[in-house]
């Protein structure tokens, strides 16, 4: 049986955890079958393709001091994929209930971390899966890998685990490298310099948002989820008119559904500055993985009190501009960074410290997650959608994650039910905010 260690980013995203805030991440795929789906032959399927996937045979070994990842023997995937139904008439919102209900639940940690559920009874014969991987296990980039082994025409993997790097015998090895041992005391050097910086800017970052702010949270497990396809050419044109990214014209969409829904629940918005993390993926492909995530962060205000859409796109493209040009390892959304160079012991002791502490650096997260456009089947049916659902931090009420696939951006909202029980209202102010930055001059 072979064991694979465990990152410090990824042990620290196991202590963030708690029972109301679930640390998984995941996504909804929309599949449009020719005929009429087989429910029993697509368990069978998604099980016996999970099986061959590497990465889902490992199981977490927890130990105080050296918690590491283990390939369960004689390991069965059937438990750990569900079948359910929706109601008549099955639409997006029968879905996103259901999504809702499960998203909620979290995953067993004497198993695999990770689900999948089917959902049938969609109209129209559609049929749905929503995976659930712990963030521990995977990031986005790597989430969207692990689904691909999932559908038609993927190859199983050989191992589930690379045996654990020795630290000392790394040091025995470089002393007789002096060359490539001078390089690494630079490197580390470097690194605590640059370690000093982000946790500096940290500091001068923290604001106290007011406490009664629609975007924290109590502690609450119950969630709502939304899921809203908006039309990617319409997102380029906007783009193509007003400049930047089709990334910032989608932080300007959301901007303009947040300004709309905390306009209507009556709040100054002069008054209540939000600011969201944009994660960033560090992982290299031509590097070694060094673990399941490899992430740093873009933090950015949205300048929900300005009323023109137009001016609103201008100036997040200025802050965006302004993180980008700094790069992704500086700068206070760089604290992932610094949270993977913190001894695994230190996030055992303060995570659920620095868990409530997020709320302090940012309001929510907008996360979007890169997918390779291709024609995607399960068991022939096409792949129509894919909406990816991020994990929903302790103290606070919202977190979103995007996608551009087919042909459409999928917008996942993921909501605490108890802070957002009119999550409809933001939901519904996403096209209207795609609409304002088309008319807009």
């Amino acid at each position: 049986m072979m064991t694979s260690g465990i990152s410090t980013i990824d042990w620290a995203f196991l202590c963030l955890e708690r029972e109301t805030a679930p640390m998984h991440l995941g996504a909804v795929a929309v599949f449009a079958p020719r005929g009429e789906a087989d429910r029993l032959r697509l368990l069978e399927l998604l099980a016996e393709r999970a099986r061959r996937i590497a990465r889902l045979r490992l199981r977490l070994h927890r130990s105080w001091m050296q918690p590491c990842w283990t390939e369960v023997p004689r390991f069965d995937a059937t438990a750990h994929v569900h079948g359910h139904q929706v109601p008549a008439p099955g639409g997006r919102a029968e879905l996103a209930e259901l999504v809702a209900e499960l998203t909620a639940e979290p995953l067993d940690r004497t198993r695999p971390l990770w689900e999948l559920h089917l959902i049938t009874g969609l109209e129209d014969g559609r049929f749905a899966v929503l995976v659930k991987f712990h963030h521990a296990l995977v990031d986005g980039r790597d989430a969207v890998q692990v689904g691909l082994g999932l559908l038609d025409g993927s190859a199983p993997e050989r191992s589930a685990a690379h045996p654990p790097r020795s630290p000392i015998g790394e040091v025995v090895g470089l002393l007789g490298r002096p060359q490539q041992l001078l390089g690494t005391v630079r490197s580390t050097l470097a690194k605590s310099g640059e370690s000093l910086g982000i946790a500096s800017s940290v500091v001068r970052s923290v604001r106290f948002p007011p406490p009664d702010s629609p975007l924290r949270a109590s502690g609450s497990a119950a969630r709502r989820v939304a899921l809203v396809p908006l039309d990617l050419a319409e997102l380029r044109q906007i783009r193509a008119r007003h400049g930047g990214t089709t990334n910032d014209v989608v932080l300007a969409v959301i901007a303009g559904a947040l300004r709309r829904w905390l306009t209507a629940r009556g709040h100054d918005l002069g008054e209540l500055p939000v600011r969201v993390l944009v994660p960033v993926c560090r992982r290299r492909a031509n590097r070694p993985n060094g673990g399941n995530n490899q992430l740093s962060g873009y933090l950015c205000e949205l300048p929900l009190a300005e009323p023109d859409p137009v001016a609103r796109l201008r100036a997040i493209r200025a802050e965006m501009a302004r993180n980008k040009s700094a790069g992704p390892q500086r700068g206070p959304g760089a604290f992932p960074v610094l949270a993977g160079r913190v001894p695994q012991l230190v996030h055992q002791v303060a995570g659920p410290l620095a868990g409530q502490g997020a709320a302090l650096l940012f309001d929510a997260v907008i996360t979007n997650v890169p997918l390779p456009n291709f024609p995607a089947t399960l068991d022939g049916a096409e792949l129509a959608e894919l909406y990816p659902v991020a994990p929903l931090a302790a103290g606070h009420a919202l977190a979103v994650a995007v996608s551009q696939f087919n042909g459409a951006v999928h917008v996942g909202v993921q909501a605490n039910r108890a802070a957002v029980p009119d999550l409809e209202a933001f939901r519904e102010g996403l096209p209207l905010a795609v609409a304002e930055l088309a008319d807009g001059g």
